[in-house]
């Protein structure tokens, strides 16, 4: 691969094992029968609350752009070669002087403690025991601080307001903390229409409602063993992350205001964000190469090809479509990771084969968070890490740093339409034969 294996402002490397083979493990009896990614929303289905449940699977609006963000990976096969020796496979990669066992690392998602019992250290100390990374959200209900020390989680993703001293202010408190790299979320100007939770009344102030009282009476695990132990544990829940100061409780009449100004962030607020940070900064939900350019101009070490996993803005471009753009935009060197939509090591595969150096999951993990906590999600992370060292044995590939060429070119994917192409050629050639 050709990413950047060092940074400036990198920390010195990680030292672990060069491959990802399988780890074994006994599996949590909650994902005993769990094969697949996609196996564990019905499970979460079953085990949540139809409110909290919505709001993890739910999208924006029709879900264009959810199914268009799954369904663009369908668009590219894979060619393989064969007889190439792949005994000893290595999925390791490098990202800002960090090495990582997997091509992949967890999504920051919101409201993760609502759907499993301390779901941001969960998901960060999942994330860590395999040698991975997992984005703290800014709508996280645990305290920045506390997952930077006990996940320990080394990636902060923010939500800025259009206001530059309190993008000056959260700056400073997520490098206090000891993050090292800095996620600016650039979609979400204003919070995107999903309906589903309009339809079971999943919204910001969230209230106390019967439907979710009967909910919680009819799946005792969720409870038992996430609402009721939070409460006693760790106090009602609060939006902990959004702004420097304590954040309102989510329950709170008042909690607009925390998510208030983020339709004024612009590009100088952007500017201030890497006057004072330190770290790397990444810019998340680039899906233009302009935008791209841009970034880097302003000091960005890193982009995210994101559509928010289909929950912002409806109907927009996929991001594996837009992949190949941006990759060109920022050249050779600059780390473009992706998200959205990923499910499968081939999918993962795919991604990096297009030009991604690093691919982020989300729903999935915290699935497996919800249903049985840390060891949910390395198990989780071990379903994906199987597929992704099988499916290299299986298109002849030994390490992640020749699945592309030295131009930077996929050796392995083709898109369906330069399949059918080049089929209805060679068919041509030998018909006039």
């Amino acid at each position: 691969m050709t990413a950047a294996e060092s940074s400036s402002k990198s920390s010195v490397a990680s030292r672990g094992p060069e491959t990802a083979a399988p780890v074994r493990q006994n599996v949590p009896r909650s994902m005993r029968g769990v094969v697949s990614l996609d196996d564990l929303e019905a499970r979460a289905r079953r085990h949540l609350p139809v409110p909290i449940f919505g709001y993890v699977v739910g999208h924006a609006e029709s879900g264009a752009a959810y199914s268009g963000s799954r369904g663009a990976y369908e668009k590219y096969l894979f060619s393989p070669n064969v007889l190439r020796g792949t005994k000893d496979r290595d999925q390791s990669v490098s990202l800002f002087g960090r090495r990582y066992s997997r091509p992949f690392g967890i999504a920051p998602m919101g409201l993760s403690a609502l759907a499993a019992y301390d779901g941001d250290v969960a998901l960060a100390n999942g994330a860590h025991d395999r040698e991975t990374v997992a984005i703290l959200s800014a709508t996280s209900l645990t305290p920045l601080e506390r997952v930077a020390k006990e996940g320990p989680s080394h990636w902060f993703q923010a939500y800025f307001p259009g206001d530059h001293d309190r993008v000056r202010a959260m700056v400073e408190r997520v490098a206090a903390a000891g993050f090292e790299t800095l996620v600016v979320t650039a979609d979400v100007p204003v919070n995107g229409n999903r309906e589903i939770d309009k339809r079971n009344r999943f919204v910001t102030p969230i209230a106390p409602t019967p439907k979710l009282f009967l909910q919680g009476a009819t799946r005792p695990a969720w409870s038992f063993g996430t609402a009721f132990r939070t409460l006693m544990r760790h106090g009602m829940p609060r939006f902990a992350n959004l702004d420097v100061g304590e954040g309102p409780p989510i329950v709170a009449r008042n909690i607009e205001r925390s998510f208030s100004g983020r339709e004024a962030f612009a590009w100088e607020h952007l500017e201030t964000a890497r006057k004072h940070w330190k770290g790397n900064l990444i810019l998340k939900g680039v899906l233009r190469p302009d935008d791209a350019s841009r970034a880097l101009e302003m000091g960005c070490d890193g982009l995210i090809v994101s559509s928010h996993g289909g929950r912002q803005l409806d109907s927009m471009i996929a991001p594996l479509d837009a992949l190949p753009g941006i990759r060109a935009a920022a050249g050779p060197d600059v780390p473009v990771l992706i998200d959205s939509g990923l499910r499968r090591g081939t999918e993962v595969l795919k991604a990096l084969a297009l030009g991604a150096d690093f691919a982020f999951v989300g729903r999935p993990f915290l699935y497996a968070a919800a249903l049985a906590g840390r060891s949910g999600v390395t198990r989780a992370i071990d379903i994906l890490s199987e597929e992704i060292d099988r499916n290299m044995a299986m298109i002849g590939l030994q390490s992640l740093s020749g699945i592309r060429d030295a131009n930077g070119n996929s050796r392995f994917v083709l898109h369906r339409s330069e399949v059918e192409r080049e089929a209805s050629a060679a068919l041509s050639s030998t018909s006039t034969r």
